[in-house]
């Protein structure tokens, strides 16, 4: 009986980026005039924005530093900075710059298309956290890749610390010739 193979890939789940809108933004007038926000300055000076499409959350500084998260691609990143700005408009702040967006984090979930004993790969990889009785993944720092992944026993991984989509696939090779290395 032949166990069917599991199909090696990897998907983006969530972008996180930064910007500036070299622009101060009134954060209270901000929270008042529009519903889609959350701002408690004595607990944190940020203020929340949450964006229904593409569903992603920014938060956004009186500095005009925006922090955006929860966007799969760039293409909705920039969607929602667009909308960031408009809802600035709402509130008369007119932002003339296009906003240079910096990447921060990408984060990928995907498979490496086998099954993985994790008690091995402990021992057997450099850079590895494993306390299977805490939590059920294998925490592996691939230094090289400058990327981070989670391994689980059926194969599946999440990837966190690349800066780009490249930069995942890449890290993701990197990871399956050292886990064949150890086999």
């Amino acid at each position: 009986m032949t166990k069917k193979e599991q199909k090696r890939d990897i998907e983006v789940v969530n972008i996180v980026v930064s910007t500036s809108l070299e622009h101060d933004i009134p954060l209270e007038k901000m929270a008042a005039t529009l519903s889609n926000t959350e701002y408690n300055p004595e607990q944190f000076p940020g203020l929340v924005l949450r964006i229904k499409e593409p569903k992603t959350s920014a938060l956004i500084f009186s500095s005009g530093k925006v922090v955006c998260t929860g966007a799969r691609s760039m293409d909705k990143v920039e969607e929602a900075v667009k909308k960031i700005i408009k809802s600035l408009e709402k509130i008369n702040i007119k932002i003339t710059i296009k906003p240079e967006i910096e990447i921060q984090n990408i984060v990928a979930s995907g498979s490496v298309g086998m099954d993985l004993n994790l008690n091995v790969l402990a021992m057997k990889l450099e850079n590895t956290e494993y306390e299977p009785e805490q939590f059920p993944g294998l925490v592996y720092k691939l230094k090289e890749a400058k990327a981070t992944f989670l391994l689980f026993s059926n194969g599946k991984v999440v990837c966190t610390g690349t800066k780009s989509e490249k930069e995942v696939h890449q890290a993701l090779d990197m990871l399956i010739e050292n886990l064949k290395k150890v086999k």
